[in-house]
């Protein structure tokens, strides 16, 4: 039996079962984010030629989706927290199957934005969020290696479902690949999820008598460093999706062709994979409060000098690389700060509470990174906004370790 900081009992799951909900939840994520979130980009414009709709406003959608998935991540948490992730990642699979098919026959525009924010309801219980609090509850001490594997195979949802959307739409247009897609939540992510997910936690977890997650959860919340660590991720996630987004528009204003510029966009990805493989040495080598300093500042400085950088093409796409490796290493963190700080027996319900400003965060960061270069004037100057945001991230991260005890008063020297 291992206590953790907030004082619950946690006892590691055996290493079969753990294994087998690890292995669960590579396949799932990948597919979930594949589907829910991948595929739109490729389906988008053909959604905008056959509807009419414009291709902004089916955007903003998908957008309110991501921030539906945001608000939802607290009351996801909570249930985690109480229940474990079979039911709430079984259910959550059951809301989004329905969800795309009433997406893929909507021909009312309120209609289909109905059905994306029940999708990003589905997504709250989908995504990283709750996986991330199953996987540390079940490996503990462990948990990096297995957070790891999770996000460097959740990592190719884009290299598989990208070119499977499109082959769908050629073959049955974007109605038609939505119902397939929503067919392969069925068959897929729902028996994955009812059936080989561990059915609870490995132990009991401590409530307060309110039946809320407890006076020790309610505590971390109320302090300062909870909130630090929470306006730190907040801007480095804000930062790294927004040069996601407006990577390619970038680089055609440094002068890149369109082609040479998704190159760039992909090598990202793969510096994102590399990043993830360093960040476990980076983890047993650092504490975790000059661990998230050093990210989040590689984050700014990779977005400063995509700022700063004109070329040549060779350089930029160095660049890039960086970038993703700075994107990829700032996942892990975000999965691995709150245990750092707390011990896994609050982590759902301390993420759930924490990820809400987070995925808003990413929910609008490709707006705000568009309307900056518009204010601005330019992609490069939008860049730069950015990366300065992230370095405030990286010093508000020296606020985020917890307080340090006053020294022991010696004996006869305390107040009379």
């Amino acid at each position: 039996m291992i206590s953790d900081a907030l004082g619950a009992p946690a006892r590691v799951l055996t290493a079969a079962r753990a294994h087998r909900g690890l292995v669960t939840l590579c396949v799932t994520v990948t597919t979930s984010y594949g589907v829910l979130f991948y595929a739109f980009p490729v389906l988008s414009p053909a959604i905008a030629a056959d509807t009419g709709w414009t291709l902004t406003t089916v955007t903003a959608l998908f957008s309110a989706s991501q921030v539906v998935a945001g608000l939802g991540s607290v009351a996801v948490g909570r249930w985690l927290h109480r229940r474990g992730p079979r039911p709430v990642m079984t259910a959550a699979a059951l809301v989004a199957v329905p969800s795309l098919a009433v997406l893929a026959s909507a021909g009312d525009l309120w209609l289909f934005g109905a059905a994306w924010l029940a999708a990003g309801a589905a997504m709250s219980g989908l995504f990283y969020p709750p996986a991330f609090a199953a996987l540390t509850r079940w490996y503990e001490q462990g948990r990096v290696r297995a957070l790891t594997a999770l996000t460097l195979v959740a990592g190719l949802a884009s290299t598989v479902f990208a070119p499977l959307t499109a082959a769908l739409e050629q073959a049955w247009g974007w109605r038609g690949a939505y119902l397939v897609l929503a067919a392969v939540l069925a068959l897929v992510v729902v028996p994955l999820h009812a059936f080989a997910l561990p059915p609870a936690w490995s132990a009991p977890v401590a409530h307060g008598g309110s039946g809320a997650p407890g006076a020790a959860v309610r505590a971390v919340v109320r302090g300062r460093a909870f909130w630090a660590l929470t306006a730190s991720l907040a801007l480095g996630s804000l930062t790294v999706y927004a040069v996601v987004v407006n990577l390619v528009p970038l680089l055609a204003a440094r002068g890149l062709d369109a082609a040479t510029a998704a190159w760039a966009l992909g090598l990202g990805g793969v510096g994102q994979v590399l990043g993830r493989l360093v960040y476990a040495p980076l983890e047993r080598r650092s504490a975790p409060v000059p661990r998230a300093v050093a990210v989040l500042g590689a984050c700014a400085a990779t977005t400063l000098l995509l700022a700063l950088v004109p070329g040549p093409w060779a350089v930029l796409m160095a660049v890039a690389v960086l970038a993703g490796m700075a994107r990829g290493v700032l996942t892990l963190l975000k999965a691995t700060a709150v245990a750092d700080r707390w011990g896994t027996g609050g982590y759902a319900a301390i993420s759930g509470l924490m990820h809400l400003p987070l995925m808003l965060a990413v929910a609008l960061a490709p707006w705000i990174g568009a309307a900056l270069a518009g204010v601005l004037g330019g992609y490069p100057e939008a860049f730069a906004v950015l990366g300065a945001l992230a370095a405030v991230g990286a010093a508000t991260a020296l606020a985020s370790g917890p307080r340090p005890r006053p020294p022991p008063i010696p004996p006869g020297r305390g107040r009379r």
